[in-house]
């Protein structure tokens, strides 16, 4: 069946792909067709195919120079998640504007005193008849300057345990009420921001899930979060998608080309087979293959590659987002930066010392060398993922609490 669905697939693309076409006619057209996210069950705009064929169909995409749907949090994260907890009115409202590239969101999670300990959240929210007005600060929120709509945990039970009193919301980032701030990295890119909520509007209709059932809602999201960062890259072609980031206008075909030589110039790798395949080449160029310790370095390397990409394809196969596979696909994906950024600085030796702009040899060792100390923290830290994979994977006793079934507004708080 899967390799029937494929074919089909295949010979949609052949017939209905056009270079020409504008990004947001070929999204539209994507869209329309449920193959830009055909995991998505049938009834939230997919095809109710397995996460393995999904990814399948994007590497296709790749093989054939084709543009690939919209990217992004609302396309990784929040269309899974509403399709699991929302309406019917509601899949209907946003999917169809996250798969044609409409609305870009972003996660609304962290805070300065609740990141690891997420269920610890203080931004507030308030009920008003119909709407909710919500008061706090979110912190390392993604994309948080080009997004539309963020997925929002709030605390609307202050008088239930930290666990039971949060619900979840779709909330606009256009409105007055909030105030976006980029943080620049030392990667020089602006990827994060920090959100200051101030009375933001929200309707009770953009409540996801039940009140109260915020912190399982947050779960499903958190859960494909993790694995889609062990998964990495397919190599498909991509278009920032959102209003703020205008990019229907452009022709889809070149945008593939840009994307190609992008990745061809060091300033798009993703950390996986093909930056490996250029790490070698870079060490047999400079004479590090003859190094024993380089080369079984580079051995491990590739072990642990085989290894998490095997056993992210068994979590895609599986189609359920239970057991530990995405925790420890998050954990590898930790590991594997670390490694990358070894490896690569320990091959261009002193020209690692530049910025990747006045690379010598390769600007993405640089990038992948800066970059590496993320994700180790974010989308769960790797102290957080061990933790999960003892108690729920493991059935290890959980680290002992006294806070588990106290109301939250008699928590001991830092002021």
């Amino acid at each position: 069946m899967a390799n029937d669905e494929m074919a089909e697939l295949e010979s949609w693309l052949e017939t209905n792909w056009d270079a020409s076409l504008t990004v947001g006619e070929w999204w539209q057209i994507l869209a329309e067709s449920g193959y830009a996210k055909p995991s998505l069950p049938e009834h939230a705009y997919g095809k109710g195919w397995g996460n393995a064929q999904e990814t399948q169909a994007m590497r296709m995409m790749a093989s054939m120079d084709i543009l690939g749907p919209p990217p992004g949090l609302g396309f990784m994260l929040a269309a899974p998640t509403i399709a699991a907890h929302g309406t019917q009115a509601q899949i209907d409202r946003y999917i169809p504007q996250i798969l044609n590239g409409q609305e870009a969101w972003c996660q609304l999670f962290s805070e300065p005193v609740a990141g690891s300990d997420l269920a610890g959240l203080q931004t507030k929210g308030e009920q008003d008849g119909d709407e909710w007005h919500v008061t706090g600060q979110k912190v390392w929120t993604s994309q948080g300057h080009a997004a539309d709509l963020g997925m929002l945990v709030a605390r609307t039970d202050p008088t239930a345990p930290k666990h039971r009193g949060m619900s979840y919301f779709a909330v606009d980032m256009h409105q007055d009420g909030v105030d976006v701030r980029p943080l620049k990295e030392m990667t020089g890119r602006t990827f994060f921001s920090e959100v200051f909520m101030d009375n933001a509007v929200v309707s009770n209709d953009d409540r996801i899930g039940d009140m109260g059932d915020g912190w399982r809602v947050a779960n499903t999201t958190l859960t494909v979060e993790r694995t889609s960062i062990g998964t990495g890259s397919t190599g498909v072609a991509m278009a920032a998608p959102g209003k703020r980031m205008n990019s229907f206008g452009r022709i889809a075909g070149d945008v593939v080309r840009a994307s190609k030589e992008s990745r061809a110039e060091g300033h798009a790798p993703g950390v996986g087979m093909k930056l490996f395949d250029r790490y070698v080449e870079m060490a047999r160029k400079l004479g590090h293959t003859e190094e024993p310790v380089m080369r079984q370095d580079l051995m491990k390397l590739y072990t642990m590659l085989q290894v998490n990409r095997l056993n992210m394809q068994r979590a895609r196969v599986k189609n359920q987002r239970t057991g530990g596979e995405p925790n420890i696909g998050k954990l590898w994906n930790g590991e594997h930066h670390r490694q990358f950024r070894d490896i690569g600085l320990r091959i261009i030796g002193a020209d690692g010392m530049l910025a990747p702009s006045a690379s010598m040899t390769d600007p993405a060792v640089v990038n992948v060398a800066l970059n590496a100390q993320a994700p180790p923290i974010y989308g769960g830290t790797d102290q957080i993922q061990r933790n999960i994979i003892g108690e729920r994977v493991l059935g290890l006793p959980k680290e002992p609490g006294h806070d588990r079934n106290t109301p939250f507004n008699e928590l001991p708080k830092n002021v």
